[in-house]
């Protein structure tokens, strides 16, 4: 079988499966040889951020001399970046080789009358294989939906768990409120795991402490205060802990978001957990200037940034940054049909001052429809709402009119990995 031929059929596996339970997952890994068990891992659920606090700890621990895998989703461009393993893709030939042995294992799935994996089981199933087969110590799994249903939550025996910032999102499989999302978060807590979870509201934090002491773990809040930011540069910035066991470091990161700075605090104390004094603070400095996390205020050409805000929580994270940056700026925006569009659209037209607002509609079947989006900016703002129905369109006409402004491409994944594509294609 070809990498293209692989490629195909996991992406069309949505064709013909539903969700599973948590026991089909554990006789998926089972028949593989749960891979998983010879791992370290550390997991990883949230709302926003936890991408970006996964590829932080993978830095660090590689920083730190150790072997690692780092599962993360959606892609953006190419499934290969869902598996990592010591920084690097998994190559077309690994990913093929790993389809072929995931792929015979399915069919005696099937054989026995299991359930065929789903399209998220199967690729988790892959990279658990992988990571084993490459030596890996530590894994770094980030969630792909809430946590207690995920896939990714048959790992029994996890060394850390990790809780990045919550808020509202896929509220028709997580829940309505705060608390509900934040138990279906707080559900990767296990038995005496240590947790460490940012500090976010007290509803969420409320949950996530009374998971920990029903179950026995320990856990620590990651307080918003525990940290300063001191400087903002043209790309970077840099902070503090107000912690001693830093002893004073400065850290710097490839990003102007602040939020970021709060990311790779949770990923600091996860190392600070895992390794204490062993820790090789200096290293994980260095690692952590160079980390670049795709899709997350990230510039793909110069001072046009794509960034994978799709949810209100994200969107006044996005703002915040925004609004700190001089200069005059465009918006280029699309979003899909099952997100709480008009509130992005309500917070980025009252939060942020900007020239002109450029909607497009992205070409998938779950795309809002670009006449209601730019209703919707119209109704909340006075600045020109221009329509590009066509995605390439709208991107000849941000980088035709750019005109000295920044621009920000923004409100769906789907709309980032389009864009990434396409500069990709133009290398």
């Amino acid at each position: 079988m070809t990498y293209q031929q692989a490629v195909e059929y996991i992406l069309d596996i949505p064709r013909f499966t539903v969700k599973n339970d948590l026991g089909n997952t554990r006789a998926f890994l089972e028949l593989i040889g749960n891979p998983q068990q010879r791992l370290k891992v550390i997991h990883v659920a949230g709302t926003n951020g936890k991408g970006s606090v996964c590829a932080y700890v993978d830095a660090m621990l590689r920083a730190q001399g150790k072997r690692t895998g780092l599962f993360t989703s959606p892609h953006l461009v190419k499934i290969n970046e869902r598996i990592v393993i010591d920084g690097q893709q998994i190559s077309d030939a690994e990913f093929t080789e790993t389809f072929e042995e995931v792929k015979e294992k399915v069919g005696e799935m099937e054989r026995k009358g299991l359930s065929h994996p789903t399209f998220f089981e199967f690729i988790f199933g892959m990279a658990m294989a992988a990571f084993a087969k490459a030596g890996v110590e530590y894994a770094v799994l980030e969630t792909g939906l809430g946590g207690r249903l995920d896939a990714t939550n048959v790992v029994e025996h996890p060394v850390c768990c990790v809780i990045t910032s919550i808020g509202r999102d896929h509220m028709q499989w997580l829940g309505n409120t705060i608390e509900e999302i934040a138990a279906e978060k707080s559900g990767i807590i296990k038995a005496h795991v240590p947790v460490i979870y940012m500090e976010n509201r007290e509803e969420s934090d409320r949950v996530i402490e009374k998971k920990a002491s029903d179950v026995g773990a320990p856990c620590k809040k990651t307080e918003k205060t525990a940290f300063e930011i001191l400087t903002t540069y043209e790309k970077h910035i840099a902070f503090s802990c107000v912690n001693q066991y830093y002893e004073g470091t400065t850290w710097r990161l490839c990003s102007t978001a602040p939020y970021q700075a709060e990311n790779a605090l949770l990923a600091l104390e996860v190392m600070r957990l895992l390794f204490g004094q062993e820790g090789r603070i200096s290293d994980w400095q260095r690692a952590l200037e160079h980390v670049v996390w795709q899709g997350r205020m990230e510039e793909i050409r110069p001072g046009i940034y794509v960034d994978g805000a799709h949810n209100i929580s994200a969107i006044e994270r996005f703002a915040e940054t925004v609004s700190a940056h001089s200069g005059r700026k465009m918006i280029l925006f699309s979003a899909v049909a099952d997100k709480e569009y008009e509130e992005m659209i309500a917070r980025l037209c009252t939060l942020t001052d900007v020239d002109c607002f450029v909607v497009t509609q992205i070409a998938e079947k779950r795309a809002a429809d670009i006449q209601v989006l730019a209703q919707i900016f119209r109704r909340y703002t006075d600045k020109p709402v221009i329509e590009k129905p066509v995605p390439g369109d709208a991107w000849d006409y941000v980088t035709a009119n750019q005109d000295g402004r920044t621009v920000y491409c923004l409100g769906s994944l789907y709309l980032v990995g389009m864009l990434k594509r396409w500069i990709q294609e133009d290398m």
